[in-house]
């Protein structure tokens, strides 16, 4: 601790802490307070506060980029919400039928879109178990899914929810 001090806590804690700066400068800058440059930082339940307020904030922030022309919106990502939509709704047919073209969509649109080693493997995935989703799709026109189709449904829909969301969050 740097006080001179005695009757200031021994324990410090950076819950307790005011503001917490890192930064860097001269041994005597910093020893009166004063930086080069610092940039101050949250830390504890304030951080995790704002964090979440962030992240709530962040679909809203797309959907004002997208009706301000700044943003748009993949192909394949309005598929797979459709797709998303009818399996909650119990639309098992028609939620088959989505991703088929969904997952076709996405692998053209999102091939290489972010240097990522679970991208990649995700991608692969997709890719080695596009047959399963045409199968799925097919057994669809016919009549209602088995239910292991429509478990395969349900898990090549997670991945491909995973491929946005990591584009999504790697992009900023």
């Amino acid at each position: 601790m740097a006080s001179a001090n005695p009757s200031s806590r021994s324990e410090l804690s950076a819950e307790a802490a005011e503001r917490v700066l890192v930064g860097y400068g001269s041994g005597e800058e910093t020893a009166v307070g004063r930086f080069r440059d610092a940039r101050q930082v949250e830390v504890g339940a304030r951080a995790s506060r704002r964090r979440r307020r962030e992240e709530d904030l962040r679909p809203q922030e797309r959907v004002a980029a997208m009706l301000g022309g700044r943003e748009q919106a993949d192909v394949c990502e309005t598929l797979l919400l459709r797709a998303r939509a009818d399996l909650d709704a119990g639309r098992d047919r028609e939620a088959a039928l989505q991703l088929r073209v969904g997952l076709e969509a996405l692998l053209v649109e999102l091939k290489g879109a972010v240097a990522d080693p679970g991208h990649e493997e995700d991608m692969g995935t997709v890719t080695e178990r596009k047959a399963e989703v045409g199968e799925a799709a097919n057994a669809a026109l016919e009549g209602d899914l088995s239910e292991e189709r429509r478990q395969q449904v349900e898990e090549l829909l997670k991945i491909s929810e995973r491929v946005l969301r990591r584009r999504r969050v790697l992009r900023g």
